[in-house]
């Protein structure tokens, strides 16, 4: 199975540690190879990455470290930095939104919604053979995000404040009215009546504006899972779509098999995904299964010991147990940013400790 990798980066002014509306420059100064790659994001602080298509995560690792690190090059020639964070830490003024007509559109519709710090994630795309099968993964799936949701959580300030979330992103994100658990699908005809339904609603402008936690994408033959803060390291990132890769290639397994997926509630997903969003992976997680509360590594391990079978098949197992060890070592980026916090008391310190360099 092909896996694919987008991410979104805030885009700093190194001297004040404010958000920068500098995309265009950093586009303009890629490199000819890449920029078809490289993308504007909503807001002109943003810049958005996106990799091959691969069959392996060595060709993965190298296509992101390549764009991590020219985007890197880019932004240092046009004056800012790149950071990989769920949501700029500090307040200052609001960039500006991209100046494309889908977006204008965007701002006119749902308002105060629109601007903001700017949220910053990470997308996972699987390829899948069909659209009916890919519906079905999409309702496998969805007990198991909460947990990749915790994993990948890298934005635990705001506003130079500890929100006492491990990412804040997400609480904001929630906002929108399209944003949240995948409904549980009948079928693919019944996917495409939930879209219609949220457009004709005017919950969204178009298929784009789909921002459930896990959806088919309306560009490639993949399911995309859109639950994360994008990471701090090319290690997390990497490790994030071993895991997604395996697990769908599990639940392939089960569909293959007959097996129908577990219905779970969507208030009982809800919860988990706020748990995941407050917690992290340094206390608690919900297992959706007994809507009981357990330390959120137990139900992270439990998860890799599920896939990993799938993982052996993929030839990732050996690289995903060791990035599974130092994520466990140096916990999430949530983690990260508060230990650098309570050695420095500097948010400036942070954002620096985050910045890339050119390298993953």
């Amino acid at each position: 199975m092909t896996v694919g990798v987008e991410e979104e980066f805030l885009l700093l002014d190194a001297e004040k540690s404010q958000a920068a509306p500098a995309v265009d420059a950093v586009l303009a100064g890629l490199p000819e190879g890449l920029r078809d790659q490289v993308a504007h994001e909503y807001l002109t602080s943003q810049i958005e990455i996106n990799s091959p298509p691969a069959q392996d995560l060595a060709a993965l690792r190298d296509s992101m470290a390549v764009l991590r690190g020219g985007v890197a090059h880019a932004a240092a020639r046009a004056g800012v930095r790149v950071v990989p964070i769920g949501t700029c830490p500090v307040a200052g003024p609001e960039p500006p939104v991209v100046d494309q007509p889908r977006f204008r559109r965007m701002v006119e519709r749902f308002g105060a919604l629109s601007p903001g710090p700017g949220l910053n994630g990470l997308h996972v795309h699987v390829g899948v053979p069909d659209p009916e099968t890919g519906v079905q993964v999409l309702n496998h799936l969805r007990p198991w995000l909460p947990l990749l949701h915790a994993a990948t959580t890298n934005s635990p300030f705001a506003d130079g404040h500890d929100t006492g979330y491990a990412s804040w992103r997400s609480i904001m994100w929630a906002r929108w009215p399209s944003v949240g658990p995948t409904p549980y699908l009948e079928s693919y005809e019944h996917y495409q009546s939930l879209v219609a339904d949220l457009i004709a609603t005017g919950a969204m402008l178009d298929e784009a504006m789909l921002y459930w936690y896990a959806r088919l994408s309306a560009r490639f033959p993949t399911v995309e899972i859109r639950i994360g803060d994008v990471c701090p390291t090319l290690d997390d990132t990497i490790l994030i779509a071993a895991l997604i890769r395996a697990l769908v290639g599990t639940v392939l397994g089960d569909v293959a098999a007959g097996r129908p997926a577990p219905h779970v509630a969507h208030h009982v997903l809800a919860a988990a995904h706020w748990r995941a969003a407050h917690d992290g992976l340094a206390g608690l997680a919900v297992d959706p299964a007994t809507r009981h509360t357990r330390p959120a590594w137990h139900l992270l391990t439990r998860l890799f010991d599920t896939v990993r079978p799938e993982l052996e098949r993929n030839g990732d197992r050996e690289l995903a147990t060791i990035l599974m060890g130092r994520l466990r070592s140096r916990g999430t980026g949530a983690n990260r940013q508060r230990a650098v916090y309570a050695r420095t008391g500097d948010m400036s310190a942070v954002l620096d400790y985050l910045a890339l360099r050119g390298v993953g």
